[in-house]
């Protein structure tokens, strides 16, 4: 037989001693150590090594089977030669081992004394193209790149590289030499094709070379960083050397001592004075060129900055602060009666745990100027916090100093401002915070500022240390009270501000408004005289406003026009009249056209509340042809479309003894209507109105125009009260209204409402809505009832 025959027979199959490791691959032509600890193993070695044959080692797939199958091993395994066999001196087996040549197991054969393997030897490809010589030059100058990178590497290795020349040989050798998992190198293992090899380690190589690579540039630009730092350092060392030999002292030493004497000077408590010099002494340490010493000096400098210490005032003159209320504010005086009443509890126990105020109103009612006058009557120094839009809990409690940039939340950066602990700070809109999200809600973070429990130990993130917010005199301010949380609005006491009548802003505008804007303008009182018909038609017909901020714009535009005479020295004195002041601002804006929008039946006067004051609502009722079917339409919200609802049930109760033909109810639609249909409209108090629009239009029965009414109703007929009395009857008033129904139950609200509006408005009284249909349509006589 020749030797071709030979290695045909061969090649066809064998019987091998069986080796099955869970984490090694050995690839042709590689040189591997093993450590062997299962018996079986030992015994496969311990037999080659005796006989002088070859080892069949094939990588399982699960690593945990102590006696492997077929099934068990993958389907390519390498044929080795035992090189060396020894023990270690703690019993342990090790061997050296060459791959050969690829093999596939057969079959098992013996598993005692140690298992034997059929296999199936896999002739390496002998054939070359250009393709796989291409592979293989890239290949081979990608592996010396790649050991260019390590460092100590062999120069045996790339000697070996550069001498191996079958293509199959060294794509086998490169992958031995890669840092790859098992399964990575059984990929190329079971890959027989040269082509597919090749690029497959090629793959494998590209990536291991680019990890190298940038693990190489990363390295060196570490150690340039820290030769970098290490050569500043020693330069700093020796210039200090220097300069004390010199008799020059550094640059730095003059501000960290002006620091230290800053913060000993602030009066901090014990814990926080620790903090401080712990943090100091950390900056004195640090090079002046480190990127933390900025953050730890700005800390330490809002420390130093922020008023610790009390400082001792006089007690409090409750006769200057009615004084000083009454010269900044007209009316109010169940506003000023309060605020004397918290001053007073102030002045006789200054410790105490007093409430917080929160002043609600419309805008321009002087919420934010009362917070000021409180501070002048005081003596304190008044600073402003605004929360509108606030969304951010670190607004209130600060950043840690982790973050870039950080800084001091409001409270405490308002507090550093002013310098002084026993401050006014107003909270000024806290019912526009932002909602809660990923940043944190900024209404519990409220909570602990103005819980006077709590506040004695306040911590800013920043500060990271307490700061008694107890001295402040915290005063918020709001236009509603229905966006403020439950537990936030618990924390205050609730001061309501009403709108002013027309009266009280013509007094307003002659006190305030007029000698302002004439001083913002540059002019003299002697410049210009604005008549009180004047004023009254500015009031009435350009503004219509809770507040005076809009009176107070409008008469700065008179004034300006005014202004540009003067300055032309076209004149030197104006009187304003109503003459010029429909010259200067135009038509009116406002009109008390009650008479011509009421003076159909369907339609009656409601009286509505508003977050900038009260308002007149009309309520327009129709019937058409139909099949019983109510309309609701104007943008109402659910509960005015109950309250229409009720009112219409009632009604039908009421149709025999009001005169109505049951029949309408059933042959007809009732279309209800609110104008200023894109204005949202809700609540409960246009009940009294919506029965008293649907019973004129069912009885064909005009309301007069000039009354107005407000009030709840229920099924039973009853008129129940509800809120804002005061602002709603101005509103009426100031619309031209002579006759105002409201509900019984609200007689307590009539003190609050101004005397002017007294006088020009006549009250009715209502306990059922059988009071309301006597004035408005004739149907029942109702009850009148004086004020008491």
């Amino acid at each position: 037989m020749d030797s071709s025959e030979t290695a045909q027979t061969e090649s066809a199959g064998a019987t091998l001693i069986l080796l099955a490791v869970t984490d090694t691959v050995i690839l042709p032509g590689t040189v591997v150590p093993l450590a062997i600890g299962r018996p079986g193993a030992a015994a496969a070695l311990q037999e080659a090594a005796r006989t002088d044959q070859h080892l069949a080692v094939v990588l399982q797939r699960e690593p945990f089977v102590e006696t492997p199958g077929l099934r068990d091993l993958h389907a390519v395994g390498t044929e080795v030669r035992l090189l060396r066999y020894f023990t270690g001196r703690d019993g342990s087996h090790n061997a050296i081992v060459q791959g050969i040549g690829r093999l596939r197991p057969q079959s098992l054969g013996a598993i005692e004394p140690y298992p034997t393997l059929a296999i199936e030897r896999i002739p390496e490809p002998e054939g070359r193209t250009p393709e796989i010589d291409a592979r293989a030059h890239q290949l081979r100058e990608r592996a010396l790149d790649l050991l260019k990178l390590i460092d100590q590497a062999p120069a045996e290795i790339a000697g070996m590289v550069r001498s191996i020349e079958p293509p199959g040989a060294l794509a086998d050798f490169v992958t031995g030499l890669l840092d790859l998992t098992p399964m990575e190198k059984q990929e190329v293992l079971e890959t027989e094709a040269l082509l597919p090899r090749l690029d497959r380690v090629l793959t494998r190589l590209a990536y291991r070379y680019e990890v190298l690579r940038l693990s190489s540039d990363i390295g060196q630009q570490t150690r340039a960083a820290m030769e970098g730092r290490q050569r500043e350092f020693l330069l700093r060392e020796q210039l200090k050397a220097i300069q004390k030999e010199l008799g020059e002292s550094d640059d730095e030493a003059p501000e960290l001592e002006d620091l230290k004497r800053k913060l000993d000077e602030a009066g901090m408590p014990e814990d926080v004075a620790l903090q401080a010099n712990r943090e100091l002494r950390r900056l004195k340490r640090m090079p002046e060129g480190a990127a933390e010493s900025g953050m730890v000096r700005s800390y330490l400098e809002v420390l130093a900055e922020l008023p610790w210490r009390v400082e001792d005032r006089p007690p409090i003159d409750i006769a200057v602060a009615r004084d000083v209320l009454d010269q900044d504010h007209f009316g109010l005086e169940k506003i000023k009666r309060r605020i004397l009443e918290f001053l007073a509890v102030r002045k006789l126990n200054p410790d105490g745990r007093g409430p917080i105020l929160c002043f609600v109103g419309p805008p321009g009612v002087g919420k934010t100027s009362l917070g000021q006058s409180i501070a002048r009557a005081t003596g304190r120094k008044f600073i402003r916090v605004s929360l509108g839009g606030v969304h951010d809990e670190a607004e209130i409690r600060g950043h840690r100093r982790t973050y870039v940039g950080a800084m001091p939340g409001n409270i405490i950066q308002a507090i550093r401002r002013v310098g002084e602990r026993d401050c006014v700070v107003m909270l000024d809109e806290i019912d526009k915070l932002g909602a809660g999200g990923f940043q944190g809600d900024p209404a519990s973070a409220l909570l602990e500022v103005l819980d006077p429990e709590q506040n004695r130990t306040f911590r800013d993130a920043y500060l990271a240390v307490p700061f008694d917010l107890s001295r402040v005199l915290f005063i918020a301010t709001a236009n509603v009270l229905d966006t403020i949380p439950g537990p936030l609005r618990d924390r205050m006491e609730v001061v309501s501000l009403s709108g002013y009548t027309a009266e009280e802003k013509a007094t307003i505008a002659r006190g305030h408004l007029i000698p302002r804007q004439l001083a913002e303008n540059g002019l003299t009182p002697a410049a210009v005289d604005l008549d009180d018909e004047a004023l009254a038609l500015i009031i009435t017909g350009y503004t219509r406003e809770a507040g005076v901020r809009s009176l107070e714009r409008t008469i700065g535009a008179v004034l300006r026009h005014v202004a540009v005479r003067v300055a032309e020295g076209e004149v030197t004195h104006v009187d304003v009249d109503p003459v010029e002041v429909e010259r200067i601002l135009g038509p009116r804006r406002f009109e008390a056209d009650v008479a011509q929008r009421a003076s159909i039946p369907g339609v009656a006067t409601g009286l509505a509340w508003t977050p900038v004051g009260g308002d007149i609502l009309f309520i327009e009722a129709s019937r058409m042809p139909g099949t019983g079917r109510l309309i609701l339409t104007g943008q109402l919200g659910d509960v005015m479309k109950e309250s229409a609802q009720a009112a219409m049930s009632l009604l039908k109760t009421r149709a025999g003894t009001m005169g109505i033909d049951i029949d309408l109810f059933t042959q007809k639609d009732v279309h209800v209507h609110v104008p200023a249909g894109a204005t949202p409209k809700d609540g409960p108090s246009a009940g009294v109105a919506m029965f008293v629009a649907l019973a004129s239009v069912m009885t064909g029965r005009a309301v007069p125009p000039t009354i107005a009414m407000t009030g709840e109703i229920s099924l039973r007929g009853l008129v129940l009260p509800v809120g804002g009395i005061r602002e709603k009857v101005i509103a009426a008033a100031q619309a031209g209204i002579k006759t105002v129904m409201l509900p019984a139950r609200n007689r307590r609200d009539y003190d609050d409402i101004p005397p002017t509006a007294q006088a020009a408005l006549r009250f009715i009284w209502l306990d059922t809505v059988d009071d309301a249909l006597a004035p408005t349509i004739g149907a029942a006589e109702p009850r009148l009832a004086s004020r008491d």
